[in-house]
């Protein structure tokens, strides 16, 4: 089984959680959903317990197909989805006023065929709405027992204060990975001083870091890395280096570049949880293989040797996706 770690505010959960945006949004085609469900349920089979969604991923039809999939387990398993753009599209821009979060926590409830979100956080930060009423209304949601915990999703560090000092923040959701290391800098820290745990997503760099990927890989059409600048194929050619050391790790200890990756983002710190998505039992299976992998202060070391030595080529988002992160 897998081991258990804690997040902020005492939420336990298992070391690696299943992010399901994938299963029919964002990253190519969608899996059907028999398929998806399916999926789910072999992710609780094997001792996963936090699952990751949002209204918008669709809109709206991930968590339909979350709250389906662990209806007959919903008492083993942590289920976390978000709030905070207009009518539950990104592209229409944020919106995190009270009374749209009230309209997002009922609805998402419906969805998800349950009584209570796990963990409610702020997809992003909404510069028109003070932090101290975003935090307040989850905090009147927890009251009224439809929420349990509240999470922040690629905040800045002064709204992670505004926001923990209302309402106990459980966990921060950022990019984090051997490509992305920003978090590093002060947000770890502050996390760390709060008490709040930390949920990377992307912790296998949209798939790159698996080792799977190169400059002639071509995605599909409505796969979002098609418009990511990290992914053109002369950023991919360029990162690829990076892959090819942590993949020469991996053989030495019999294991995958995916897994020495996702073993990396777990030895930073004991509250941090990565959410791993896949379409793939046999990946899935894979991913989960990185929570019992032991990293040697050794094998530390050689990673970060190959950080020091490589400069990740490409930003994480395009301008205007940009700009809705770290605010």
């Amino acid at each position: 089984m897998i081991p258990t770690r804690t997040l902020g505010q005492g939420l336990e959960v298992s070391a690696l959680g299943f992010g399901c945006m994938g299963l029919n949004y964002s990253l190519g085609k969608a899996l059907p959903k028999s398929d998806a469900i399916a999926l789910i349920r072999k992710a609780v089979e094997s001792g996963v317990t936090l699952f990751d969604t949002a209204e918008t991923y669709g809109p709206f039809t991930n968590e339909q197909i979350v709250g389906e999939a662990l209806e007959p387990f919903r008492d083993r398993v942590v289920i976390a989805t978000k709030f905070g753009f207009h009518n539950g599209n990104a592209s229409d821009g944020v919106d995190s006023r009270p009374e749209r979060i009230r309209v997002v926590a009922d609805e998402s409830l419906r969805r998800l065929r349950t009584d209570r979100i796990d963990l409610f956080y702020q997809h992003r930060v909404d510069p028109k709405v003070a932090m101290e009423d975003v935090a307040g209304t989850v905090k009147d949601l927890i009251a009224e027992g439809k929420v349990r915990h509240f999470g922040l999703s690629e905040a800045s560090v002064p709204s992670i204060r505004r926001a923990h000092a209302v309402q106990p923040v459980t966990a921060l959701q950022s990019e984090y990975s051997l490509l992305w290391r920003e978090p590093e800098q002060t947000v770890l820290p502050t996390l760390e001083e709060l008490g709040i745990g930390f949920v990377p997503f992307s912790p296998l760099g949209r798939g790159f870091l698996t080792g799977t990927i190169d400059e002639k890989t071509e995605f599909v059409k409505g796969d979002f890395r098609n418009i990511v600048p990290r992914f053109k194929p002369e950023a991919r050619k360029a990162n690829k280096a990076l892959v090819d050391r942590v993949g020469v790790i991996a053989a030495n200890k019999g294991a995958t570049p995916g897994q020495v990756a996702l073993a990396w983002l777990l030895a930073q710190k004991p509250w941090i949880v990565p959410i791993p998505g896949t379409k793939s039992a046999d990946r899935l299976r894979e991913n989960l293989g990185a929570a019992t992998l032991v990293l040697t202060a050794e094998d530390l070391a050689q990673i970060g040797e190959a950080l020091d030595a490589i400069e990740v080529q490409g930003a994480r988002y395009p301008p205007a996706l940009q700009a809705l992160v770290g605010r």
